[in-house]
Parts: structure tokens; sequence; C-alpha cells
């Protein structure tokens, strides 16, 4: 008996230590469950594409500390059922050592219940909402300033540079349009002289505005918030300037400050402002840094790299720079570290990156832009 407990404490002290999931000796696998055909397509199919390319080019070169980067893709077209398929298999079948470039507050929300029982952080998902810092924080990061912080300092800049007294909302009852509503509503509620008015909730498949835009006209709107998807800010927009309400000042998030919206013919959407943590990149062309990435992504694509493939990109280039700083000893605890001393300026987002074992938003900037000859201009950095 004692002959066997010694073999068998040999065995164990000779054989390697478990390395964390998705991390072997030539490989770190990324996973993402993002919109690639659903309402939020136009920003998750360019981001996961940005992503590939930069990480296609750090493989390309031998990879990080000898591991090269395998992203694992998984599309929800924005639907809770598909999502949590998708993370599922991440977790289970692919056993991804992290997800990242997750799209929808509600997808993430849900898909903690997976993630964090495995240890699995989750990086810079595309939601801005508060629910991504929600405890425990250990193993959550986000990228940039939340919906809550956007939409109320825009709210705020509108009652004193436009004389806004009543504010309304129009939105898609989910996580993250509930976070655009409270944010408005809360800020109205501080303000002296303000009002907030009237809400209109709406299908995330919904077409037709004329109805409740009527409504909001007649309540006496003077801003409506808008947290719907991209096609559906367009029908507004449209269906707004159709009725002749142009008094009416349009306020998006992040999650509505994309590329379309400033290219779309016939100036339906000149004048709709948008709040969020980046500057947009067409404004920026001619800027050595943005200028070497339109023309890489231009080159491998063939079209212009809008706001998803903007935020896919720069977030792909932080995740490395994690990876580099962990060292080639990769484990879960040895990359949440190296998050948290990230400390530099983003060219492509033009803002700044700041992580600590306190501070898990890499930025805090909120950016305030309205569309105006095609393109979106910046009007203030908020605080």
């Amino acid at each position: 008996m004692t002959f066997l407990k010694t073999l068998a404490a040999a065995v164990i002290l000779a054989t390697p230590a478990l390395a964390d999931q998705g991390v072997s000796d030539d490989e770190i696998v990324f996973g993402s469950v993002g919109d690639l055909s659903g309402i939020f397509a136009a920003f998750g199919a360019p981001a996961v594409t940005a992503a590939q390319m930069h990480f296609d080019s750090v493989n390309a070169a031998g990879g990080i500390h000898g591991r090269t980067i395998r992203f694992v893709v998984e599309d929800s077209s924005y639907q809770m059922q598909r999502a949590l398929q998708g993370y599922n298999k991440l977790v289970n079948r692919d056993r991804v050592f992290a997800m990242f470039l997750s799209l929808g507050t509600p997808m993430n929300i849900a898909g903690f219940k997976l993630t964090t029982p495995k240890n699995i952080p989750n990086v810079s998902p595309l939601s801005a909402a508060r629910q991504m810092l929600e405890e425990p924080i250990r193993l959550r990061f986000l990228g940039t300033s939340t919906y809550y912080d956007q939409m109320q300092l825009a709210t705020r800049y509108m009652v004193e540079h436009h004389d806004v007294t009543a504010v309304c909302t129009m939105y898609i009852p989910s996580d993250f349009g509930i976070e655009v509503h409270e944010a408005v509503g809360d800020e109205a509620a501080a303000a002296d002289g303000v009002t907030y008015v009237a809400q209109t909730a709406h299908k995330p498949d919904e077409t037709d505005f004329a109805g409740s835009l009527q409504k909001l006209q007649a309540e006496g709107c003077e801003m409506v918030a808008l947290a719907l998807g991209i096609r559906q800010t367009i029908t507004v927009l449209g269906t707004a300037k159709k009725l002749g309400f142009n008094d009416i000042k349009f306020v998006g998030s992040s999650g509505t400050f994309h590329t379309l919206l400033a290219k779309v013919p016939g100036g339906l959407t000149e004048g709709m402002y948008a709040a969020a943590g980046w500057a947009d990149l067409a404004a920026r062309a001619d800027q050595p840094e943005p200028a070497a990435f339109i023309a890489a992504y231009t080159e491998a694509h063939g079209e212009f790299p809008g706001t998803g493939a903007l935020l896919g990109y720069s977030a792909a280039t932080g995740l490395t720079r994690a990876l580099e700083k962990a060292g080639r000893d990769l484990t879960v605890d040895s990359f949440l570290a190296a998050i948290e001393t990230l400390d530099y300026y983003d060219p492509i987002l033009d803002n700044h990156v700041d992580y600590s074992a306190d501070d898990h938003q890499g930025s805090d900037e909120v950016i305030l832009s309205v569309i105006e000859g095609g393109q979106w201009k910046e009007v203030a950095r908020l605080q």
C-alpha cells in the first residue's frame, strides 16, 4: 500500500498542471455570440470581420508568445434562443478561453449564467449597458462609456444648449432600451424645468412608426431619445421628415452611432445627434493611423470600414496588447491582471483607454456628434 501511495504521488507531481480551458501549447480560443444577420448586423458582422483581420495579421507574424488566436463566432441574429445555443456551444464544445465582442445586452446577460461558473472572461462586448459591469466584475471588461452615461449627458446638453424642456423616448423594451429610457427620465427628473413627457415601446422587427411619432408630437416632445435598430432609426427619421416634424431633436446612444446613418441618401437623417464612447472614423480619415486602417480594411474587404469594423478592430488590438502583457504562462488570472494594466491612447476610436483593478471600464469619454452634410460631426466631449 505504501508503494502504491508513493507511486501515485509521483505521478501527480510529474503531471503538468491543467491549463485553463481554451489554451494549448500553440493556440488560444476566443468565442463570440454576435448578430451577423439581425437588426444589429451592421455592428456585429463588420466587427468580427475586422477583428479577424487583425488576428490573421498577428497569427501570420507568429502569434502571441508562440500561440495563434482562433476566433469562433456564432450568429444569434439578435434572438435569445439562438444566442443561448451559441453560448452553450462555445463554452462546452469549443471550450473557449474568453468571450470577446459578443453583441447584445440581453444576450450577454444571459450568457453570464454559462460563462461565469466556468471562469470565462467577457471582454469588450458590443454592448455599453451598465449590466456589463455588475458584480461580480472580476471577469468583465467594458470598452467604453455606458448607454446610461451617454444618454444622461446628451439629454443635459440638449437642455442646456437647445432649451429642451420636454423629453421622450422611442425604444425596444430590452435591457438596452430600458437603460436609455431610464437615463433620459432620470436626467429630466434632476433638471429644473424639464419634464419627461411620453414614451413608445417597439418590437425589434417593427417598421411603421407614423402613429407613434404623431403621438409624441401631440404630447409636445421636443427631444426624442432613440433606442432602436439601425434600420428602424432610419425609418423613424425619414417618417418624421415626411410628417413635417422638423423641430424635434432626435438623439441616440452608441447603439445608433453608425456610419450608415450618416450616409442615408436624401438627407433623411440630417440633424440627428448621437452620444458614444468614440469619434466617427470618416471624419478622421486623413489622420495617419485611421488612414492606415481604412486602407488595409478596404483592400481586404472592398469597402470602407464602418462603425462595426472600427469597434472590432480597436477591441482586437486591445486584446492582443493584454495577451502580450500576460506572457507565455497564460492563465485566466494572468490575462485579467494584464488587462488591468492597460493604459494607452487609441487612435482608431480617438479615446483614452485606462483599466485598473478597481475600474473595468476602458474609456469614460462621452462624445456627442450630429449628422451634417452626410457625415457625423463632433459637437462636444461631455462630462
